[in-house]
Formats: structure tokens, C-alpha cells, sequence
């Protein structure tokens, strides 16, 4: 009778079969010879598609779930060889990934099994406002209707739009693309591949004003596994959720969006402190300095601008609605916030500001000083030329009369 053994063996050495006698003595082993004039032996046979190219390429097929098995059938004994009987050792256990670690392909490079269900993310920033009203004119059949209050943005869908994208639905695999488009300039790409963004972004660019010298961009994955166990896993610049569907593009496009928009406004606060800062170091070696006030005012508005655009534009503090209805698109929300740093990038730029504003002010007061002070000279030299020619005209006076 025929026995499965599973034997979790590595496949760099010969395998054969081995047939051991049930002989009250120990095991000998049987010459192959011999067996084959009584025995009929099907042997090794592997997948094709897992191990294709002979012996040399046994040691990928190590980390592949491979079945090996050796099949044999006992032709019908003699009489005479009935006493005499052979029990035959067949491996059929599959060797699993888990076991030995990840896949390998042909070329023995490794390859994460997750990483074929990644769907990249991309988010660009070229101008700081976007005509949505006309974008969506132009693009009515890939609009997807909002289902929440927020007018800040639009989603439109690109592929084949007979695929459903409501909830439980995956992304990946199909042909469909995503496009987040927001008011204040920010666009996210799902399921784009790189060479395709310019098309997209063309799209975009037509109802785009204020253009930037330098488009800003950032990148982002989100895999889908439906056997997590969890509804989420973060992970280093990825997501991991069970499905990804038109919600969660959503919520992930809005805190996207907000972070390529809030490093544009990052970067503006930056430089109004590198330029105050050279200021602040000019004085400190001359003791004064030679900025006017239209500069200085243009300075004050922009200062106050962007900050209006963060808090008002961006809406950095309100709460995606999708997350107010749903505690799953909540714990996505709050994670990628958390991933993002968008609290302490916005009280990092708070502060910057903070000191532009107190340098402001310190500069408007010396503007107003140098301003008063200019006032008062000119009070004084016209008190003193009054003065003048009143005594001159006293002194005219007296002269005529004396003569």
C-alpha cells in the first residue's frame, strides 16, 4: 500500500525514490534495477509553468508552491513475489511561500506578492486655482456625483465607466482611473500609469489659473488585500485596505490634496523668512535698512493671503464628511494626517508666520517713525522760514520808516 509522507525537503539534491523493504531486518536499500523489472514508476513530475529549464533552475522553483510527487503502481504480484513486498516513500507536499519567504521569479529577483495589488497614487500642484464648474462642463460623462456637502473639489472617472466603483468594489485590476481635482489647485491620479499623467493633467490645465514656474509633486500607494484582517494597515508610503473604492478616494485624494497645497504654501512662508532674515542681518551691520513701504505692504499681503488660503481654501480643519458618517473612512482621515504631519506642518507654518507678522510690525514702526520724524523737520523748517520772513518783513518795515 502507498504512503504520502510530507516532507518539507529542499530540491537542490537528486531526488529519487526510495523503496525500503518490510523485511524484519533493517532497511536495505534496493538497487533501482531491480525494481524497475517489477515496478512501474512515474517519476517527478513538476509544474511546467513554475519550473521550466531543467536541474539549473530547481532552486527558484524552491520558494514556488511546488507538488512533487512520485506516483507508482504495483503490477499484479506472482505468487512467488507476494512474500516479498515494497512500500514506496512519495513526497506530495507542497513546499509553501510562507514557509521559505517570498517568491521568486525566473530571474531570481524577489517579489512581494503585495506589491502586485499596489494601485499608485499621485498628487501634482501646478496653480493655485481651478474652474471646476467649467472642468466639469467639459468632462460631464466621467463626473461622478458627490454624495457629501463638500464643493471644493470633483472626482471624474476614466476607463471603462460600466465598471462599478460603489462600495466593496477593488481598483485594482481593472482599467478604470481616478482623477481628484480640487479648487485650490491640487490634483490626485489613482490607477495612472506614469506615462499617461501629462494626458490627464492637460485636462486639468486648460481650466488651471495662476500657473506656477514649478509644478509640485508627490507620490503615494494604496494596496488592496480582501483577506486582511483588519480594515487598514499603514505601512512605510502605503495604505493597506481590504478594497478600495470611490469613498476611500476621496478621503485619501482630500488629504493628499491638502499636503501638496500646504508644502506650496510652506514654501512661500519660507522664502517672505529667508528675505526678513536677510533684512534683520542688514541692519545688524548697518544699522539700518532700505526697504520702502509698498514692499513692506506687499509683504503684509501675502502673508495674509496664504494664511487665509490654508485655513480657508485648503480647509485644514474640517473634517471630511465622508469620515463624519463612516468610522472606517474616519480611521483612514485621521491615519493619513497623522502619516502626513498636517497638524505640524500648519503650526510650523503658523509660527513662521508669527515671526513675519513680528517682523512687519517692527518694520512698520520704523517706517512710521522715519515718517514722523520727516514730519516734524518739515514742521520745523516751515515754522522757521515764517519766522524768517516775518523778521524780514519787520525789518523792511522799520527801514522805511526810519528814513
Amino acid at each position: 500500500m502507498w504512503r504520502t509522507i510530507d516532507a518539507h525537503l529542499k530540491i537542490r539534491l537528486p531526488l529519487r525514490t526510495i523503496l525500503f523493504s518490510q523485511q524484519p531486518n533493517p532497511p536495505v536499500l534496493k538497487p533501482l534495477s531491480r525494481l524497475l523489472s517489477s515496478k512501474t514508476l512515474s517519476f517527478l513530475s513538476f509544474s511546467p509553468a513554475l519550473c521550466s529549464g531543467g536541474r539549473q533552475k530547481l532552486g527558484a522553483c524552491r520558494s514556488s508552491s511546488v507538488v512533487v510527487r512520485c506516483i507508482s503502481s504495483l503490477s499484479s504480484a506472482t505468487p512467488q513475489q507476494q512474500p516479498q513486498q515494497h512500500t514506496a516513500v512519495e513526497w506530495n507536499g507542497p513546499v509553501s511561500c510562507s514557509e521559505v519567504g517570498e517568491g521568486v521569479d525566473g530571474t531570481g529577483t524577489t517579489v512581494d506578492k503585495d506589491a502586485k495589488l499596489s494601485i499608485p497614487v499621485r498628487a501634482y500642484l501646478f496653480s493655485t486655482s481651478v474652474d471646476l464648474k467649467s472642468l466639469v462642463e467639459q468632462n460631464k460623462p466621467n463626473f461622478i456625483p458627490p454624495t457629501s456637502r463638500m464643493t471644493n473639489y470633483v472626482v471624474l472617472k476614466f476607463g471603462h465607466l460600466s465598471e462599478p466603483s460603489g462600495s466593496g468594489s477593488c481598483i485594482h485590476g481593472s482599467h478604470c482611473c481616478y482623477m481628484v481635482v480640487f479648487q485650490y489647485g491640487s490634483i490626485v491620479l489613482f490607477n495612472v500609469r506614469e506615462h499617461e499623467v501629462d494626458d490627464y493633467l492637460k485636462i486639468v490645465r486648460n481650466h488651471a489659473s495662476g500657473l506656477l514656474p514649478e509644478m509640485r509633486k508627490d507620490e503615494y500607494e494604496v494596496r488592496e488585500k480582501s483577506t486582511l484582517g483588519t480594515w487598514m494597515l499603514g505601512g512605510l508610503d502605503y495604505i493597506m485596505l481590504q478594497y478600495l473604492n470611490i469613498d476611500g478616494i476621496r478621503t485619501i485624494g482630500s488629504v493628499l490634496g491638502q499636503s501638496i497645497a500646504l508644502d506650496y504654501y510652506g514654501r512661500q512662508v519660507d522664502g517672505m523668512v529667508a528675505e526678513f532674515t536677510d533684512i534683520n542681518r542688514g541692519m545688524e551691520k548697518t544699522g539700518t535698512f532700505s526697504m520702502d513701504s509698498k514692499k513692506l505692504f506687499q509683504l503684509v499681503g501675502k502673508a495674509n493671503s496664504n494664511l487665509a488660503d490654508v485655513i480657508l481654501k485648503l480647509g485644514l480643519f474640517e473634517r471630511s464628511d465622508i469620515a463624519w458618517k463612516d468610522a472606517k473612512y474616519a480611521q483612514i482621515w485621521e491615519y493619513l494626517r497623522d502619516e502626513f504631519e498636517l497638524s505640524q506642518r500648519f503650526a510650523s507654518l503658523d509660527f513662521k508666520l508669527k515671526f513675519v507678522e513680528h517682523n512687519i510690525r517692527f518694520l512698520q514702526e520704523i517706517l512710521q517713525n522715519r515718517k514722523s520724524d520727516f514730519l516734524e523737520w518739515l514742521i520745523i523748517v516751515l515754522i522757521s522760514v515764517e519766522i524768517i520772513i516775518s523778521i524780514f518783513d519787520l525789518v523792511t518795515r522799520s527801514g522805511l520808516k526810519i528814513v
